[in-house]
């Protein structure tokens, strides 16, 4: 029993303890409060103001400085312009870069270094600019330089939805169904290659490499009649081709 009365007294004293512990600290608090609210009242008795959250908003750019800049990407652009036309290609990828560090969004510098990469061979690098360029704008010759960009690197489906995509644009054009249909050889698409070259011969009617293009074409239909009827055109523009005429010849004999 002895130990009983010593275990509970032990706990009630812990309590005691505990309890007033939590007593002082609610106190103090309670002061802590009553003091901020007290200082506060002296100030504003004082004439004072409490100011109130603001969130701080990025400074805009001045018409002034806006001005300066695009003409700092003009200047880089013209340069640029002169050392291309100077073969100067490394130097003209520098000043389209410098200027896109300055105006991110100058499409027109976008475009220029896009077919400067082009130019030059990095298909890769023109299918990117172009590709990202056509996400702001919607123009034809953005996507037929794409569709030449993805022909160079033997991706013949990808080029013939981009030329596809060039020539709904601009459905009159030869030079239009002409890119597309050789898109399509290239990608085995024989059944559409066919009508898009002969719609384009028939406009472009002395471009005899368009219509071996077209013959060939024919002859992987099936369509040999045909096939020799556009080497029999291509004999007449160009009467000294041995090989044509030994196709004509084999042609006619099947």
């Amino acid at each position: 029993m002895i130990y009983v009365y010593v275990l509970f007294g032990s706990l009630f004293g812990i309590c005691l303890i505990l309890g007033g512990r939590i007593l002082v600290r609610h106190h103090s608090i309670r002061r802590f409060v009553r003091g901020i609210t007290k200082r506060t009242e002296r100030v504003e008795e004082r004439g004072g103001a409490i100011l109130e959250e603001t969130r701080i908003e990025k400074p805009h750019k001045s018409p002034r400085v806006s001005a300066i800049e695009m003409q700092q990407v003009r200047s880089l652009f013209r340069d640029a312009e002169k050392a291309v036309a100077q073969s100067k290609y490394d130097e003209a990828e520098r000043l389209f870069i410098q200027a896109l560090t300055i105006s991110p969004k100058a499409f027109d510098v976008q475009a220029q270094l896009a077919k400067l990469y082009l130019l030059t061979d990095r298909d890769h690098k023109a299918e990117a600019m172009y590709r990202e360029l056509l996400q702001h704008c919607d123009d034809i010759s953005y996507y037929a330089n794409l569709g030449l960009a993805y022909y160079r690197q033997g991706k013949y489906v990808e080029s013939c939805h981009a030329y596809q995509q060039a020539l709904n644009r601009d459905p009159k054009s030869p030079e239009r169904c002409a890119a597309l249909g050789r898109a399509c050889i290239a990608a085995q698409r024989f059944e559409e290659a066919a009508p898009l070259l002969h719609k384009a011969v028939a406009r472009l009617s002395r471009d005899t490499v368009l219509m071996h293009l077209l013959a060939e074409c024919y002859l992987q239909l099936g369509h040999a009649d045909k096939a020799e009827e556009v080497y029999r055109r291509i004999n007449k523009l160009e009467p000294y081709d041995e090989a044509v005429k030994q196709k004509i010849s084999a042609l006619a004999k099947a």
